[in-house]
């Protein structure tokens, strides 16, 4: 296989564990050995401060499943949509919109509320597995329950 071909391959290989690991996530149903698929071991991911994490977070395998397992259960919908995968070498910036449905209220938020971020985020992938996730989530206001 020539260079550029070889080039081109990997490129797609970045670009569908990226899209892979945003359905993943997307798919209420999907579980956490469907994510352990697609992050490493190692993997480390950076929230950067938003709306809903204002102070950001870093969090290592095991915290990013408990996440999981928590927007799944505050959640009755979500999904995201990726506008934009752009890669190099064996990192991706991705472009997207996530949009959540509040399944039930609790702390601030009501049942039936929908919540928009836009997002940024930048991926590294290593044999088929993404090794850093850092993310940068614009929130659109949302009203809270106690507003």
């Amino acid at each position: 296989m020539a260079t550029t071909e070889r080039m081109l391959h990997k490129r797609a290989d970045v670009e569908e564990v990226v899209r892979r690991y945003y359905r993943i996530v997307s798919d209420l149903s999907s579980s956490e050995e469907d994510l352990r698929a697609v992050l490493a071991p190692d993997v480390e991911i950076v929230e950067h401060p938003n709306a809903l994490v204002p102070a950001g977070a870093m969090r290592d395998l095991a915290q990013t499943l408990e996440g999981f397992s928590r927007g799944k259960a505050l959640l009755r919908e979500q999904e995201f949509t990726v506008h934009d995968v752009i890669v190099d070498g064996d990192r991706a910036a991705a472009r997207a919109t996530w949009r959540g449905v509040i399944g039930a209220s609790v702390g601030p938020f009501h049942e039936g509320q929908e919540l928009v971020a836009h997002v940024a985020a930048m991926l590294t992938v290593r044999d088929g597995a993404i090794v850093h996730h850092e993310t940068f989530d614009c929130y659109e206001p949302f009203a809270t329950a106690s507003a």
